[in-house]
């Protein structure tokens, strides 16, 4: 008989709300910034009527240009703020391990969930500048650690 039992060494991937490492649900994006951010996404809006957060997406209800009413539901990917706390993320690994790790769940993301290129180029940008500063850290810790020998 075939064991089916999943290796549990190795983590299922999941988003990161899924993961509970963002709980963007609890986050009040303001007003202007909705706008300006659905207007970037090519939305004619005109002004909001109704912001819903939910736990995986914002359910926003507008008027138009035209002064017809729109919604739909929008991924808090395309907010700058989703971009800062998953720098934050990455600012917050002590050790290649743990950015390496945090890479993967990254690159799940953005196999996974649609990614503003500006907001997918900027996270990438800081996962490699901390993998660099780590990787540095760490030669500078194992030469000090080769000449106190």
């Amino acid at each position: 008989m075939v064991n089916r039992l999943r290796n549990r060494s190795k983590p299922i991937p999941q988003s990161f709300i899924s993961a509970n490492k963002i709980k963007p649900e609890v986050w009040r994006i303001s007003e202007p910034v909705i706008i300006q951010t659905l207007k970037n996404q090519g939305f004619d809006i005109k002004k909001l009527k109704k912001i819903k957060y939910l736990r995986h997406q914002v359910c926003i209800s507008y008027w138009n240009e035209k002064g017809g009413i729109c919604s739909g539901f929008f991924s808090y990917r395309i907010f700058e703020r989703w971009q800062h706390v998953v720098e934050r993320l990455v600012y917050n690994c002590n050790s290649l391990y743990e950015i390496h790790r945090l890479n993967q769940a990254i690159a799940y993301e953005f196999t996974n969930y649609p990614y503003p290129v500006e907001i997918e180029a900027a996270i990438n940008e800081t996962i490699e500048g901390c993998t660099t500063q780590l990787t540095e850290l760490a030669s500078y810790k194992r030469n000090q650690y080769l000449v106190a020998s």
